[in-house]
């Protein structure tokens, strides 16, 4: 079955499971950066690194399998990505001030609780941002 002929409870469930896989990649590879650097602006490091490697898995599951972007070309690849990265910056922004805040708050793991939850606001308001702006011609 493509994804253009999943029923929206199917799509909601397989972005759901998407936005949890991009999830873990961005808060291991934070854990991982933490891991091997603790030293000044250690934070902000891991949050960019984080979200690029998030926004990566992401596009790629997104583009194919919630989308059904069949496009080609590098021409093309790079405007979608460029469009898409360029959705995310809202909701990047809920994502790190959550973090941030939960960080300033409790400090320690509960800065991936912020985390977890500021993904989970940002990826419902990014795949309307992304139907509509992104893959609506796809």
């Amino acid at each position: 079955m493509t994804a253009a002929a999943l029923s929206l409870p199917a799509l909601a469930v397989r972005y759901t499971a998407f936005a949890l896989v991009a999830t873990a990649v961005n808060l291991l590879t934070q854990r991982g950066l933490f891991a091997v650097y603790g030293g000044p602006f250690a934070v902000y490091g891991a949050l960019a690194l984080g979200t690029l490697t998030g926004l990566v898995t992401k596009y790629a599951l997104d583009k194919r399998w919630i989308f059904a972007d069949r496009s080609t070309g590098a021409a093309t690849h790079a405007r979608k990505f460029s469009l898409y990265t360029l959705m995310g910056v809202a909701t990047t922004v809920i994502f790190w001030g959550s973090e941030l805040a939960f960080d300033a708050v409790g400090g320690g793991d509960w800065r991936y609780v912020g985390g977890a939850l500021g993904l989970a606001v940002g990826y419902v308001v990014k795949y309307r941002l992304d139907r509509r702006f992104v893959f609506g011609a796809a």
